[in-house]
């Protein structure tokens, strides 16, 4: 089948008065969003150096440009020049005009004298393409090209992923870091992606990249800050077992993680349950930036190795993914060591079985497909 995007899942209401911030990663589908979603919008677009070099100079020019504009405008890449945020809040505030404002990386907005405007903008994220969101989704194929619209749809993904990780991963985030050593950091991204899903050692990653550990935790600062990584944080609550407290990190597309690590995971494979994790992931991040922004998604593990995926929320379901077709009752362990410790709602294995069953009682088998559409569908959450 033929690989094609439906609407997407972002949501904005566009007839309010309320601004936002949309923030999200380059090729996420910000721009095209707000292109086919928002009619005769003023749209300036800060990556263009002659409308940078305008505002750079001379910002006012926004508020002595659209003072008496009626109806949205849209600024694309507020990062790139923060000191515009002040000229937007007087607009909002004296002249009512809605804005979304767009970003790749909140790295320079967190200075502690950027004006974020204090509660005048809601927060929106944009992620990479859901399987809701998609036609002709092949399971193996994803794990090529990722979830980002372009390469999802392209014919030569892994041209469009050597440039992204050119131009983007190393050079974009190299200048906005203000990274001198460009080699050191392009180490470390394929470290950060042959680790992705484990344990986040920054001894081991600062060795294997020939950098200080100091500079290995700012490098993965830097990820999180252009929605390029996220932490997943363990679950410290516990009555009987020593827990492991150590965070997780994962890169933000699964084709962008493959990429880095030179691999191309086939069915049956290790790097496939590793990478298929990643991609389950990547739908419950998604679920939660569009539909439970406040939902708590963590992992469990203990000092004597029983560990849990992922558990949403405070034990409304815990998770265990399996890159197979067939799963036993073993697989279970970790979820009914961890029923021991607290009350789970509900306990699901997903998996690639054709089937739903039952095993152990009350722990769900959920084919990944029938699974994500249950999340979306709200039936878990």
């Amino acid at each position: 089948m033929e690989r094609k995007i439906k609407k997407r899942l972002l949501d904005i209401p566009l007839k309010s008065d309320k601004s936002f911030f949309l923030w999200g990663p380059r090729k996420v589908g910000k721009t095209y969003w707000i292109t086919h979603n928002i009619k005769n919008a003023v749209i300036i677009d800060l990556l263009k150096t002659d409308v940078f070099a305008d505002y750079a100079s001379r910002p006012s020019l926004l508020r002595e440009r659209y003072q008496n504009h009626k109806g949205i405008i849209v600024i694309d890449e507020i990062q790139k020049l923060p000191v515009l945020l002040n000229e937007i809040h007087w607009l909002i505030e004296n002249k009512h005009i809605p804005f979304i404002i767009t970003g790749s990386s909140a790295r320079k907005l967190k200075n502690k004298n950027v004006n974020l405007l204090g509660g005048r903008a809601w927060r929106r994220v944009m992620t990479p393409l859901s399987l809701i969101e998609t036609e002709g989704f092949d399971i193996e194929n994803i794990m090529i090209s990722g979830l980002l619209p372009p390469h999802f749809l392209s014919t030569k993904a892994i041209e469009d992923l050597r440039g992204y990780t050119a131009d983007y991963l190393k050079e974009e985030i190299a200048q906005e870091a203000i990274v001198r050593n460009i080699p050191s950091f392009s180490e470390f991204l394929k470290v950060a992606a042959i680790t992705s899903s484990e344990l986040l050692n920054y001894t081991n990653v600062a060795r294997e990249s020939g950098v200080s550990s100091k500079v290995v935790r700012n490098y993965f600062d830097i990820l999180e800050d252009t929605y390029l990584g996220f932490r997943v944080h363990p679950w410290r609550k516990s009555k009987n077992r020593r827990l492991i407290e150590t965070e997780k990190f994962y890169l933000f597309d699964i084709g962008i993680t493959n990429y880095l690590c030179g691999r191309a995971p086939k069915i049956g494979t290790p790097e496939f349950g590793k990478s298929f994790e990643q991609y389950i992931l990547m739908e419950l991040k998604a679920f939660k930036d569009y539909r439970n922004p406040e939902l708590d998604i963590r992992f469990w593990r203990t000092a004597s190795g029983y560990e849990v995926d992922f558990i949403l929320g405070e034990g409304d379901l815990a998770l265990e993914v399996k890159g197979s077709s067939r799963v036993w009752e073993v697989d279970a362990k970790g979820l009914i060591a961890l029923s021991e410790e607290m009350k789970i709602k509900r306990k699901v294995i997903v998996c690639l079985e054709k089937e739903p069953r039952i095993i152990s009682g009350d722990i769900e088998i959920e084919p990944w497909e029938l699974f994500i559409n249950k999340l979306w569908g709200g039936e878990y959450l």
